[in-house]
């Protein structure tokens, strides 16, 4: 017979309509039942001792529809960048706008934007892919930077500001916020529209007054960003 102690921090599933929901179950002593969905789309759900399995997939299946928004909600700040073989022709793009890579043989390695075009020099080919990377990069430094600070000032009027505000590659985030007020932005973004980019930092600024998904939160986003989910669903379909 399988008991409550044989099952703590289990994965269990429920199906509803068409999707499959994964989730994973612990026992605690506490009187209701919590559901958290993280932004890697995690279901965590913590159970009262005395509950059966049977009541808490009963549970999961009424909360459904709200579990696969909150999964919708998070899938914004994934990342799903197309691969990219790094030849000439091949479009690429530059803060929301499209722009084709021309490769120039010449001696000095250089990457820099003119006209429709990302203009690579290099002699080695095989060094392209790393060259567009780095550019990318030095110019997320900068342009993220500049965007999140004009925000910062912005949100002071909050009597908040985060303690850093760093770059690092993340496969399933766009941006976040640790609980130590540190705000973490995917270099990707410099991709991205500068409207999308505001999106994804006010967004985690508001995790500065608010850590979860409240409602709370979203008026606050709100405030700040009348036309979010404008930007976010830009976001969504942009990088895709």
């Amino acid at each position: 017979m399988e008991t409550k102690s044989s099952i703590l921090n289990s994965q269990f599933s429920i199906t509803f309509g068409s999707k499959r929901i994964d989730f994973q179950l612990d026992f605690s002593n506490r009187k209701s039942l919590g559901i958290t969905v993280t932004p890697d789309l995690e279901i965590l759900v913590k159970a009262p001792i005395d509950a059966t399995i049977d009541k808490v997939k009963e549970i999961i299946r009424k909360k459904a529809p709200w579990i696969i928004r909150q999964q919708s909600f998070f899938l914004t700040f994934h990342p799903k960048m197309t691969d990219r073989k790094f030849v000439g022709g091949e479009t690429h793009l530059y803060l929301g706008r499209q722009y084709r890579l021309k490769i120039i043989s010449e001696k000095v390695e250089n990457v820099k934007l003119k006209g429709k075009f990302i203009e690579v020099t290099t002699l080695d080919k095989s060094k392209v892919k790393q060259l567009v990377n780095d550019w990318y990069l030095r110019n997320a430094k900068k342009k993220l930077h500049a965007i999140a600070v004009e925000l910062i000032e912005e949100f002071r009027k909050h009597k908040v500001e985060p303690s850093s505000i760093v770059l690092r590659e993340m496969p399933t985030r766009w941006g976040s916020c640790t609980a130590k007020g540190k705000i973490i932005l995917n270099p990707e973004l410099i991709k991205a529209p500068k409207g999308c980019i505001e999106y994804v930092i006010i967004h985690e600024l508001c995790h500065l007054i608010h850590h979860d998904h409240t409602q709370k939160f979203l008026d606050l986003q709100t405030r700040e960003m009348p036309n979010w989910e404008k930007w976010k669903m830009k976001l969504e379909k942009l990088l895709a």
